[in-house]
C-alpha cells in the first residue's frame, strides 16, 4: 500500500477486508445447490448472446473477448475495488500531489488513507449484497478476476444475490436467472459492438472527476452546505434544491453540465437493456410478465426505511429513475422508427440522447432521422 511519495490516499486492502467482513451472509444454500445455480447462470449467461444478439441486431464478435464471471459477494468487492483504484487513480495521484505540499501532509497519508478505506468499504458492503449483476467497464486483469484483452471489461454474476431475489419474490428461479442473464448481457453487447462507447464514457468520468476540488477545506465547506440542505437547514433565501442527493450537492457547476450528459448515456443503457430483457423474455422466459410486475415492485418499494434512506443519500434513487425514463425512451423510439432506426443512437457521441431528449424521445428523433433525412 505505498505509492511514490508516502502512503496512497485510499487503503484499498483495508476497504476490501472491511466490506468483506460487513457484508451480509448470502441465503442457505448446500454446497450441491450453489454448483447447480452456478453452472446453470453459466449456461443461461452463454444461450443470452444469440437472443440479445439476434433482437437487439447488434452483432458483434468480439464479444467473446469479455469473460462471464460467476462471483459471491466478497468477489464482487475485489472486483468493484480493482475498477475503483483503476478508475480513481489520475485523481487520487492530483490529490496525493496536493496533500504532500500541504502542512501536515504526512499526518494525513497515515489516517487518511485507512479512514477512506473503511468508508468505502463500508459503502460496499452496502452494495454487495444487491447487486444482481454487472458489466465491468473498467476493469483490470488479476490473477482471480480475469478481464478481457486490450481494455476490455468482464460480466459479472453474484450468484447469492440472484438466489435470494428469487426466493424474496417467489418466482420460477430458472426463468428469472435467464431473465437476469438478459439484462447484462445486454451491457456486454453494447460494449462489444459499440468500439467508442467505452472510452466516451471513460473521458466524461475523467472529465468530471478533473473538476473535483482538491482542496480538503473546500471539499468540507461543499459537504457542510449539502448537509444543511439536506437536513432542512437552508441559509435563509437560498432556493430548494429539489431534493437532490449528497452526491449531487457538492458537485460544481462543470460537474454537474458532465454529469447530465453521463446521466443520459447511462439511461440509454439501462433502459436499453430492461427493454431488451422483456423483449426477448415472452420467447425464452415463460414467466416474464409475472417476474417483470414483482420485481418492479421491489424496486420501488426498497428493502426498508434504512434503505430508502442511503439510497437517497447516495443518490441510488436517482440510478431508479434512469432504468425507467431510459427504457421509456428506447420503447418510444423503437415504436417510431424501428430497431434499425433506434440502433443509430449508437453511430457516435454526437448521436447519444441528451439528458433533455431522454424525457422527450420525439426530438432526438427529429435531432437524429428527420436531419439526416
Amino acid at each position: 500500500m505505498t505509492s511514490i511519495g508516502g502512503a496512497e490516499m485510499v487503503d484499498w486492502n483495508l476497504a476490501v477486508a472491511t466490506a468483506t467482513r460487513l457484508v451480509r451472509p448470502g441465503p442457505e444454500v448446500s454446497r450441491d445447490e450453489a454448483r447447480a445455480v452456478v453452472a446453470e447462470l453459466r449456461r443461461h449467461a452463454k444461450s443470452s448472446e444469440e437472443h440479445v444478439r439476434s433482437f437487439t441486431r447488434m452483432g458483434t464478435e468480439e464479444i467473446h473477448d469479455t469473460p462471464v464471471l460467476v462471483v459471491d459477494r466478497a468477489g464482487w468487492v475485489r472486483a468493484n475495488v480493482a475498477g475503483f483504484r483503476e478508475l480513481l487513480k489520475p485523481l487520487l495521484e492530483k490529490m496525493q500531489d496536493r496533500r504532500g505540499a500541504g502542512p501536515g501532509g504526512a499526518v494525513l497519508g497515515a489516517v487518511g488513507g485507512k479512514v477512506t478505506g473503511v468508508e468505502l468499504g463500508m459503502l460496499l458492503s452496502f452494495l454487495a449484497s444487491r447487486v444482481l449483476g454487472q458489466y465491468e467497464t473498467f476493469a483490470p486483469a488479476t490473477r482471480e478476476l480475469p478481464a478481457g484483452a486490450n481494455g476490455g471489461g468482464r460480466l459479472l454474476l453474484v450468484a447469492p444475490n440472484i438466489v435470494h431475489v428469487e426466493r424474496e419474490l417467489d418466482v420460477n428461479p430458472h426463468d428469472f436467472r435467464l431473465w437476469v442473464c438478459l439484462h447484462e448481457e445486454t451491457h456486454r453487447t453494447q460494449f462489444s459492438a459499440v468500439p467508442w462507447l467505452r472510452d466516451h464514457i471513460e473521458g466524461e468520468i475523467q472529465s468530471f472527476l478533473g473538476e473535483t476540488e482538491v482542496d480538503p477545506m473546500t471539499v468540507l465547506e461543499r459537504v457542510r452546505e449539502a448537509a444543511q440542505s439536506l437536513a432542512g437547514g437552508r441559509p435563509e433565501g437560498e432556493e430548494d434544491d429539489g431534493g437532490r442527493s449528497l452526491v449531487e450537492l457538492v458537485q460544481t457547476p462543470a460537474q454537474r453540465e458532465i454529469l447530465a450528459r453521463l446521466t443520459a448515456v447511462m439511461s440509454l443503457l439501462e433502459g436499453h437493456a430492461d427493454f431488451v430483457m422483456d423483449g426477448v423474455g415472452p420467447a425464452v422466459v415463460p414467466s416474464v410478465a409475472e417476474i417483470r410486475e414483482k420485481f418492479k415492485e421491489r424496486r420501488a418499494r426498497g428493502a426498508s426505511r434504512l434503505d430508502q434512506a442511503l439510497r437517497k443519500l447516495l443518490g441510488l434513487d436517482a440510478k431508479l429513475r434512469q432504468y425507467r425514463d431510459g427504457e421509456r425512451f428506447v420503447r418510444a423510439v423503437v415504436g417510431e422508427v424501428g430497431m434499425d432506426g433506434f440502433n443509430r443512437v449508437w453511430t457516435s457521441p454526437n448521436t447519444l440522447p441528451t439528458k433533455a431528449e431522454i424525457a422527450k424521445p420525439a426530438d432526438w428523433v427529429a435531432r437524429v432521422h428527420r436531419k439526416g433525412e
